[in-house]
């Protein structure tokens, strides 16, 4: 794809030069960051199918927690475990493209699923496909980015996930009724549409140069992709990425090993910036979004718009996080959202103490998307992709990935026990719910103060120098 003419032509315009590289830094990045759309729609859809599947199968709310709406969780966090592996060994792109065959899969085998165990096996296979795409794509970006645009681009992956959120609320709110009792199956039949194209365009993305160098000793080829990037002095950049790759395997240990000492560091930082993403309680709202606004007095339909509402929140103050992830850097922005997590959270928690009323609690809901958008969600997978060194990036993205998903899985699996109408602990009011979350981003909040650095325009190479211990 890369072969360079050995024609002698005009000297391109170097302005030219640089734009188009840039655009092509970008369409690339965009074509991976799509994986986080698919992501996005598929971790939201279930939200529309929830309630019709409960008065489907009758199955018990620890059932339905575990099997129908935690499943694709599961799947999720073993492809985040493992999903490192593969990435390291066969590369970034053709990881990226089984990514797509597997939403692919998932989508179709769940909107014909006859019963509620083959519904869970397609989740399941979805679930895969995310825990992989959110160790490849950000992993990917991280790797073909510049120090200046790191941050923006990385953040694409995010911006495509609350972009799929936002589709998939629109999707199960038009799609209500579609079919009569089947529309359910319409919601989820609708992901296979964006996950095929998705898996056509990555085709056509290059492998990552720091991969080929590190990996495949693929100099030649990584030059001419590092050229198309905009790269000026290939072979500076080259040498800089081979010594930061000699320096981490001079020990002769070329197998990457995390349990490192020099690592801990890296290592703690990762577990808790996934682990206070997910105590958030932003995949608990995300899921049970049209739940929680009905118990709050909306009728159904209702609560499924107002759904899109927190979707479109979510997008915007996305766009709030992308603009400034490069400007005002990364614990800025986890600063800020822990303050507005706070508040929101205990805010919501009121509401559902003292009655407040649907509109009131819905006003909550959405500063604690904004916080969340301009926040955690903004600076996850950035923060995670580019902390760890080359020679261990895509195993670190796996670890960091997966206590993210591992906690994700757990709160959506015990949710039903807490809220089921019938049975759960807080059937009432989950107002100790959210005052739990409020306190748990509190915490976060001593973390981002004390213990997280800032990233912001260094190179990778250089990060590895501050971050890890000789």
């Amino acid at each position: 794809m890369f072969i360079e003419s050995n024609k002698t032509a005009h000297v391109p315009n170097p302005a030219q030069t640089a734009a188009a590289a840039k655009g092509y830094v970008q369409r690339i990045s965009i074509t991976a960051a799509l994986a986080g759309f698919i992501f996005g729609f598929d971790t939201v859809v279930i939200s529309g199918a929830n309630l019709p599947i409960k008065e489907l199968w009758h199955t018990s709310p620890l059932f339905h927690g575990f099997f129908i709406m935690s499943m694709a969780l599961w799947g999720t966090v073993i492809g985040a475990i493992f999903g490192g592996l593969p990435t390291e060994k066969w590369g970034r792109k053709k990881v990226l493209i089984w990514i797509g065959v597997l939403f692919s899969l998932s989508a179709i085998g769940t909107a014909f699923a006859p019963d509620p165990y083959t519904f869970s096996f397609f989740r399941f296979i979805g679930g895969l496909g995310i825990g992989v795409s959110s160790v490849a794509a950000p992993t990917y970006i991280s790797e073909i980015s510049t120090p200046a645009n790191r941050g923006r681009l990385v953040a694409l992956y995010q911006f495509n996930i609350v972009f799929g959120i936002l589709i998939a609320f629109l999707s199960n709110y038009f799609l209500k009724g579609v079919g009569g009792a089947n529309d359910w199956r319409w919601m989820l039949g609708a992901l296979a549409i964006p996950s095929i194209i998705y898996s056509a365009l990555v085709v056509g993305v290059p492998e990552s140069p720091r991969w080929l160098i590190t990996k495949k000793s693929g100099t030649a080829l990584a030059k001419t992709i590092l050229s198309r990037l905009g790269i000026v002095d290939v072979d500076k950049e080259v040498d800089t990425i081979v010594r930061s790759y000699q320096h981490e395997t001079s020990s002769g240990h070329r197998s990457p090993n995390l349990l490192d000492r020099k690592y801990h560091r890296i290592m703690w930082l990762a577990f808790f910036v996934a682990f206070f993403n997910q105590w958030s309680g932003i995949n608990f709202i995300l899921y049970y979004a049209p739940e929680i606004l009905e118990r709050a007095g909306l009728a159904a339909r209702e609560s499924l718009f107002n759904s899109i509402a927190i979707g479109g929140t979510n997008l915007v103050f996305t766009f709030v996080g992308l603009y400034l992830i490069d400007k005002v850097g990364r614990k800025t922005l986890l600063t800020v959202g822990s303050l507005g997590y706070i508040v929101s959270l205990a805010a919501v928690a009121w509401c559902f103490a003292s009655h407040a009323g649907a509109g009131v609690l819905l006003t909550f809901l959405l500063l604690f998307i904004a916080s969340h958008a301009i926040g955690q969600g903004a600076v996850i997978w950035v923060f995670i992709s580019e902390i760890f060194p080359n020679n261990v990036r895509a195993i670190g993205q796996s670890f960091g990935a997966s206590v993210h998903w591992v906690f994700a899985a757990l709160i959506t699996l015990v949710t039903p026990v807490f809220l089921d109408s019938q049975n759960g602990i807080f059937k009432d009011n989950p107002w100790p719910i959210f005052a739990f979350f409020a306190f748990m981003m509190a915490l976060q909040l001593v973390w981002v103060l004390t213990k997280v650095p800032e990233t912001k325009g260094v190179s990778l190479e250089e990060l590895e120098k501050q971050l890890v211990k000789p």
